[in-house]
């Protein structure tokens, strides 16, 4: 409903070798939760070109395509999105087809977007040298880097959550916050695509950008206004002020089996664990470490951001082993926020236990339907609204931050552990985050409410 019914079209492009009704056959099965008229609808809103990424006959025939819907039409305006699910490697060649020939006519009634996927290099070169590639062929207001995480709801909710709640400004920093960990686990491996993550691993993969991206609006300073730019100029700013990673404070771990893909070298080094510390070199965040920990073959499948408070100073109740307070964000799934918190254990004793506030969106909202990221980031680019994408000055600083540590990877210097899937991951890993400062509570677990 956010979009007029006849103003959108979509047209595949890709190498295969197929009809729109084959097209189409191969979508359906993935339109769940609506009508079968409104699928066939939808669907009839799809055709397909065939070609090849390099050569300008088939972008010639896309272009053809495009230009006789928008002649049909009769808006008077030629509105082009791309959507490049392509190898970064194809990128610029790619984009230059799209540029010689795939251009909006008309400036003044239309534009041309390009969304481009990670990975957005390996390193802070290969980025740069993208980044200049594609600089050369669009203006940047033409470029959307998409970064899934930042279309999630509770990513979106954190800067409410930080600028629009007295209770949290004079609580988020150095005096109030011991430590903040920002953690995406899977429980499940690499599942047919070792070869492929062999060449990225756990940091490129997951904690350069997605991790990072949640740490931005964690640690940044309140933005002038909401303007896309103006937001945007704040993450870089906290970027900039990351002190250099120390080996002392990253532990990588590859879980035993990894290299029984055979897909996978023998000898590879690479990480399909890691747990880094990244310490922030300014007035609020001095001496406060964020722990970026990310992992596969674990022993649960879970994201989410936790803000432990520091120990109540003069702790009358000798509830200290209890555990701190902390605010959780639950990102994915069961979407959710709740402070651990100690209260009275109820009865005629004085005695102390954790419990929570718990804000779950399934018991909350139940009847709404929370909007797949991507629904949300695609909207975001028909609107022009960059806010929730990666600028460019953006993605050189976060390539700053682990270029360094990727290179002795790839070098040998650091080398990863093994685990076991299934487990928490190396021990390793936990040890790190006790020595700088985190407290695990033991003996609470948050449950996710249900309706039963």
């Amino acid at each position: 409903g956010f979009l007029q019914s006849g103003e959108v079209h979509i047209v595949g492009y890709a190498r295969t070798n197929l009809s729109d009704d084959g097209l189409r056959g191969r979508i359906r099965a993935y339109l769940k939760g609506a009508s079968e008229e409104h699928v066939s609808e939808f669907l009839q809103l799809i055709k397909y070109v065939s070609g090849s990424y390099d050569s300008g006959e088939g972008f010639e025939k896309l272009n053809k395509e495009i230009s006789d819907y928008e002649m049909s039409n009769n808006s008077g305006s030629s509105r082009r999105l791309f959507y490049l699910a392509l190898p970064p490697s194809v990128y610029p060649s790619v984009c230059k087809m799209i540029r010689t020939y795939c251009m909006s006519p008309t400036s003044r009634f239309g534009w041309t977007r390009v969304i481009v996927e990670k990975p957005f290099g390996r390193d802070l070169d290969s980025a740069e040298e993208l980044s200049s590639q594609l600089g050369e062929l669009f203006e940047e207001d033409q470029l959307y880097r998409i970064d899934h995480y930042l279309g999630k709801e509770l990513v979106q909710n954190l800067l409410v959550l930080r600028f629009a709640n007295r209770l949290f400004l004079p609580l988020w920093n150095r005096d109030n916050v011991d430590n903040i960990q920002i953690v995406f686990r899977e429980d499940f491996g690499t599942d047919g695509r070792g070869g492929y993550f062999d060449q990225y691993g756990i940091i490129r993969d997951i904690i350069q950008n997605h991790l990072l991206q949640v740490f931005c609006l964690v640690a940044m300073e309140k933005p002038v206004s909401l303007k896309p730019e103006h937001i945007r100029d704040e993450k870089v700013k906290v970027l900039q002020s990351v002190n250099p990673i120390k080996d002392e404070e990253v532990v990588l771990g590859q879980y035993q089996g990894y290299k029984d893909d055979p897909t996978v070298p023998d000898d590879s080094n690479t990480p399909t664990f890691a747990s880094i510390v990244l310490r922030v070199h300014n007035e609020r965040w001095e001496g406060v470490p964020f722990i970026l920990k990310a992992g596969k073959a674990l022993n649960s499948r879970k994201a989410e951001i936790r803000v432990q408070f520091k120990d109540v100073p003069g702790d009358i109740f000798k509830c200290k082993k209890q555990g701190r307070n902390e605010f959780v964000i639950r990102l994915q799934p069961s979407e959710a926020m709740y402070m651990k918190l100690t209260v009275k254990k109820p009865g005629l004793e004085m005695a102390t236990e954790q419990s929570e506030l718990d804000l779950s969106y399934g018991m909350r909202y139940q009847d709404v339907k929370i909007p797949e990221a991507y629904e949300r980031l695609i909207l975001d680019t028909i609107r022009g609204d960059q806010q929730h994408f990666v600028r460019r000055d953006e993605l050189k600083a976060a390539w700053q931050i682990f270029t360094p540590l990727l290179h002795d990877i790839d070098a040998g210097k650091l080398k990863a552990v093994s685990y076991k899937p299934g487990s928490r991951g190396p021990k390793e890993a936990d040890e790190l985050s006790e020595k700088v400062g985190y407290m695990q509570t033991h003996g609470y677990i948050w449950i996710p409410p249900t309706l039963a």
